[in-house]
């Protein structure tokens, strides 16, 4: 699973940035994504490790760095799946605008915008945990970095790293997701005005497939983080946490695929050209190019 997220993502990646025709603001942010999904699976090789090993260890530095990638690209997703939910509404319901608002200078301010505010959302949290003078135990019970178990094992008074990772989830988490929400209803009520039935199944075809890998994802991290802890079982949530940064990378991949055309077509038309089947620029226009 982990080298097919690998491959998945990365093909996305480099069909986007080769393919011309793919130069538009909803491709730029999904090369955005499927670049995240691959290094927000960096954790995969050291979990495989640990399965092969009888005693797994991790220098204290390596581990904090870990954490913060890990939950430097989780909070970068929830921005990313913002802008591209911004995107949808601005293409689906601001149509004649949409040229005038989405310009490549837009596109590359919401990209860095994203990237940026997942970064600033656990910096000053990591920078504290990595000043924790010592620990009173050595185990982490879990597959990877996390800051809420590394600070459980701290000997001395973390309130203060505490109340900011509640702040950075409030921000990362909830605003993007209230955002996202906004932004599909505004959509949904513009999808049910179009009269023609065709049209309302174009559209909607359009941001299903990001609908789709939002649900999936923050119905993951709504259970792990929001739910009761006297209901929650933690065996279940490092389940989840698993399937989560393994599984939901691997799918978005298919799901981005899958449902879009153009991407499709792109990628079928470079390995016919790279095989020689088909003369450049000829794929899915042989009805209409005898030559072809």
């Amino acid at each position: 699973m982990y080298i097919l997220t690998i491959i998945g993502n990365g093909l996305i990646v480099m069909i986007v940035r080769t393919s011309h025709k793919l130069h538009t603001p909803m491709h730029f942010f999904l090369s955005n994504l499927s670049f995240l999904e691959i290094w927000y699976t960096t954790t995969v090789p050291k979990m495989l490790k640990t399965f092969v090993e009888v005693e797994t260890k991790i220098c204290v530095y390596c581990c904090l760095i870990q954490a913060f990638f890990h939950f430097f690209m989780g909070s970068t997703e929830f921005f990313i799946l913002a802008v591209m939910s911004f995107d949808h509404y601005l293409a689906i319901c601001k149509l004649l605008l949409y040229a005038t608002i989405m310009t490549s200078r837009v596109c590359l301010q919401l990209s860095i915008g994203a990237w940026f505010g997942g970064f600033m959302a656990i910096l000053f949290q990591i920078i504290l945990v990595f000043q924790l003078p010592t620990y009173d135990s050595n185990i982490i019970n879990y597959f990877c970095g996390d800051i809420g178990l590394i600070l459980k094992i701290a000997f001395t008074d973390t309130c203060l790293i505490e109340l900011l990772g509640f702040l950075a989830a409030i921000t990362a988490i909830l605003s993007s997701l209230m955002f996202t929400m906004v932004s599909y209803i505004y959509i949904i009520s513009t999808i049910v005005r179009i009269p023609s039935a065709t049209g309302c199944q174009k559209v909607f075809s359009t941001c299903a497939s990001q609908l789709t890998v939002v649900l999936i994802l923050y119905r993951a991290v709504m259970f792990m983080y929001l739910r009761p802890s006297v209901h929650s079982s933690f065996s279940l949530c490092k389940v989840v946490s698993v399937l989560n940064t393994v599984f939901t990378p691997l799918l978005n991949s298919f799901i981005y695929t899958i449902r879009n055309k153009k991407v499709k077509a792109a990628f079928w038309n470079a390995v016919s050209k790279q095989m020689g089947f088909l003369k450049p620029g000829c794929f899915s226009l042989v009805e209409k190019n005898p030559s072809c």
